[in-house]
């Protein structure tokens, strides 16, 4: 995964790896501002030819990282992130129930956006 750059599209709401010139695999997320600021991860895509190369979990690591530089909490609701918050709980901290029914609540009031 040397070759793998990931980048933060903050404005398209997407946490991108890119091999070259090509987005192999991205985290599709959206920043909600109540009741506290947090990151949600909705999605996590990687292309076919790309799985097994761990390029998921560098989204997930790298998206908690952002979290932690910028001083906001993740409130996982994609999955896989969920799932990968599980086995690293060094580095994503538990999600606050308060902020994932407020993430919950405010993807449903915005289903255009996933």
């Amino acid at each position: 995964m040397s070759d793998i750059e990931i980048r933060d599209d903050r404005a398209a709401g997407r946490l991108e790896a890119v091999d070259g010139r090509e987005v192999v695999g991205r985290i599709e997320y959206f920043v909600l501002e109540a009741p506290e600021r947090a990151l949600v991860p909705v999605h996590t895509i990687v292309e076919p030819a790309h799985e097994g190369k761990g390029i998921a979990g560098s989204l997930a690591r790298e998206l908690y990282a952002i979290a932690a530089r910028e001083g906001i909490p993740v409130a996982p609701l994609c999955p896989y992130v969920v799932k990968w918050a599980e086995r690293h709980p060094d580095q994503a901290p538990a999600a606050d129930p308060v902020l994932l029914h407020a993430a919950k609540e405010w993807l449903a009031a915005h289903p255009e956006r996933f």
